[in-house]
């Protein structure tokens, strides 16, 4: 299975990508979990040490790697780049996830061809078209890593959003990449649901089938998260509600 998440900074995006990676490896799936979010750190909601996740460099910035990879002969470059050795000797290994963390996309249009942005285009594409491993990507707000090639082999797109009309509008924009570029499946994960009235403006603007579920606002989740290496008291205090979510994500459907 495939799976980008996508979300507003501050809706739990992050977080919520860490324990469903943690939800997998538990049940024995081998899992690629992706940082392309350089605004995110899912390398220590994992529960990689701190000092560990510092040392992790951004595949973006490995230079060496990319002039190799995208050497096309004289004055040109590879659009192609073969990465797979690439994947399994920069993954730092925890259990059964393996974390990669991408790093920044260079602007320049969509029809920017640099070296960093065909290597990081070539190791989403290997990700998705050739491993076998359960792979999660931590998106961002957008979904840029995503080229209308690689895009269709994704299984599903799942949106994080809050009961806002800034984070549903967000999330109907999203949507509407996703289907222009050929996803299969978009749903919405509503996170820090804090009454019946915010549960229904979820439902008011995404059918029962786009909700794979609703994550009830948690008191001690948001204290946990401002507290450094809190990562396993979090993920056992959203266990109880991210196991429906998980369920209906195995099932390929939504909250109904």
């Amino acid at each position: 299975m495939k799976i980008a998440i996508s979300g507003k900074g501050g809706v739990g995006k992050t977080t919520i990508t860490a324990t469903l990676s943690k939800m997998f490896s538990e049940n024995d799936y081998n899992i690629f979990a992706v940082d392309a979010d350089p605004d995110a750190n899912l390398a220590t909601t994992l529960g990689i040490p701190e000092e560990e996740a510092e040392k992790i460099k951004p595949l973006a910035e490995l230079e060496d790697v990319i002039e190799e990879k995208n050497d096309g002969g004289g004055a040109f470059i590879s659009l192609t780049p073969k990465v797979d050795d690439t994947l399994d000797d920069y993954a730092y290994n925890l259990d059964n996830i393996k974390f990669l963390r991408m790093g920044e996309i260079k602007q320049g249009g969509a029809g920017c061809y640099c070296k960093e942005n065909s290597f990081l285009r070539s190791i989403v594409e290997s990700l998705l078209t050739d491993k076998e491993e359960i792979v999660i990507l931590d998106m961002g707000a957008g979904i840029e890593h995503l080229s209308r090639g690689t895009s269709r082999a994704v299984d599903i797109l799942i949106i994080v959003i809050e009961a806002s009309q800034v984070s549903i509008e967000t999330a109907q924009t999203v949507k509407k990449m996703a289907v222009e570029l050929g996803i299969p499946a978009v749903k919405v994960i509503a996170n820090k649901v804090f009454d019946e009235d915010a549960e229904e403006l979820i439902k008011d603007n995404f059918s029962d089938e786009e909700i794979l579920g609703f994550i009830p606002f948690n008191k001690e989740v948001m204290m946990s998260a401002m507290t450094k290496g809190s990562n396993e008291q979090t993920y056992q205090a959203l266990k109880a509600d991210m196991e429906v979510i998980y369920n209906n994500l195995l099932r390929g459907g939504g909250s109904k």
